[in-house]
């Protein structure tokens, strides 16, 4: 039996543009067919994350739009081969979402494949499923992930641990990315 092509993006408003986008062209590109899941079916306003000298912080930019092309309700997990979380502030209020946190222990358990970056970690850590594992991240996130148990991993752009990949953020995107197909190609010959 042939895997599904149908990757499922998890994201909504204030999701990082350049995740979001980045990762819709670079499965494009590579075959598969990445479909954006958000609570409803709408034009999302997207957000972009920079670093200006002196600020202690990110600052935060309206983005582009994009349009999801379902919502959380009609998700089934049995179409998809893996599960992708962008960041951005969208996983901060998304985590909160009892239909996220079912998607993802629906992938998680059925042995699929479960990629997370940047801010997408928060939604690994309401779902459980950083106990015990490695887990890169944006290091603001850091906390959250210790607090759960997990171990942050700082000196890496991105990590594998089992069926979880993660990476930091938009600029671990090779890194990530070459974990991400590596593990989709392996899945590929299952």
């Amino acid at each position: 039996m042939s895997q599904p092509t149908k990757i499922l993006i998890i994201t909504g408003d204030a999701g990082e543009s350049f995740e979001i986008l980045y990762a819709l062209h670079r499965l494009q590109e590579a075959g598969y067919e990445p479909v954006i899941a958000a609570p409803s079916v709408k034009r999302m306003n997207l957000v972009m994350h920079d670093f200006e000298p002196g600020w202690d912080t990110y600052v935060e930019r309206k983005g582009y739009l994009v349009e999801s092309h379902i919502s959380f309700d009609d998700v089934d997990p049995a179409d998809y081969r893996a599960l992708l979380f962008p960041g951005g502030r969208a996983p901060e209020y998304l985590r909160n979402d009892q239909r996220v946190i079912n998607i993802t222990h629906a992938f998680y358990n059925s042995g699929k494949y479960v990629f997370a970056i940047c801010h997408g970690s928060q939604i690994l850590v309401t779902a459980g499923l950083v106990d015990k594992r490695k887990i890169a991240c944006y290091e603001h996130v850091k906390f959250e992930v210790e607090s759960c148990g997990g171990i942050y991993v700082g000196d890496k752009e991105a990590v594998q641990d089992g069926m979880i990949v993660t990476g930091k953020t938009w600029q671990s995107h090779p890194q990530f990315y070459k974990l991400v197909f590596s593990c989709l190609e392996k899945s590929d010959t299952a």
